[in-house]
């Protein structure tokens, strides 16, 4: 895969004198979390900030990985991770999903070990759906009318995927992050290295709404059923979505 960074983000690196695979490589920062040792190699993210060229300042996430691969039918080599990543990040982009912003993606075999560099924007004043109702169910739940906005953002996002017939494979609270405004909800979806174009839009739309209840546990079963009748854009179930909740209600209780 190509390289990637678009002139607006090259020249903001180079502001940062981070304008090349081997600065930002040998770039110090803490790791956001402790490296993932598996895959035959590591992979670890770093949070860092970046000077903007009016003097204000943007987050962003550094992640670089060494001989961290996976393999697949066309790479029974095996490629980096990022590879798969980057392109999920492109397929959302252009499907008109909001989820990460790329900045910067690399890869490079050196001495023998592969390494790669992805760079994404930070996703500062968002926070995590799960963090989000874990706040809530602590300090008390906002009207119904908040909550059902809330439920509308969310459920227009994963419609807007699953017209694409992109399924998500872990669309979990944790991995939807929200921000309020003044102009309404908004919502980034992240975590893309499993997602997957399917040839039938049903299996994204099961996979992901199953998903999403069953990892839902600060919800109320009225709420999750409200998000679903919001999803589907209907008040009350009819038969055929009646048969769809039974199946994820069903398959919620045999993995719980």
């Amino acid at each position: 895969m190509k390289d990637y960074c678009t002139e607006h983000w090259r020249q903001l690196l180079q502001h940062n004198g981070l304008d090349s695979f081997e600065k930002l490589w040998q770039f110090k920062a803490d790791w956001f979390e402790p490296p993932n040792q598996r895959r035959g190699g590591w992979s670890g993210v770093s949070r860092c900030e970046l000077t903007l060229l009016d003097g204000k300042k943007t987050g962003m996430f550094l992640k670089r990985q060494e001989n961290h691969i996976t393999r697949t039918l066309f790479h029974p080599l095996g490629m980096s991770t990022f590879v798969r990543e980057m392109k999920n990040i492109l397929l959302f982009k252009q499907s008109a999903v909001p989820a990460l912003e790329p900045i910067y993606f690399s890869v490079r075999r050196i001495d023998g070990d592969l390494r790669s560099i992805l760079c994404t924007e930070a996703l500062d004043g968002y926070e995590s759906l799960e963090s989000l109702v874990s706040r809530w169910d602590k300090e008390g739940f906002p009207d119904r009318e908040i909550r059902k906005e809330l439920m509308k953002a969310i459920s227009a996002v994963m419609a807007q995927m699953h017209r694409c017939k992109i399924q998500h494979n872990c669309f979990y609270p944790k991995h939807i992050f929200v921000c309020f405004t003044d102009a309404g909800i908004r919502v980034r979806i992240i975590d893309l290295e499993k997602a997957k174009v399917r040839i039938h839009k049903r299996y994204a739309t099961f996979r992901d709404l199953y998903t999403l209840n069953r990892h839902a546990p600060y919800w109320s079963r009225t709420d999750r059923l409200r998000f679903f009748l919001v999803y589907l854009g209907i008040e009350r179930l009819t038969p055929e979505a009646k048969k769809l909740w039974k199946k994820i209600s069903q398959r919620t209780i045999t993995k719980g």
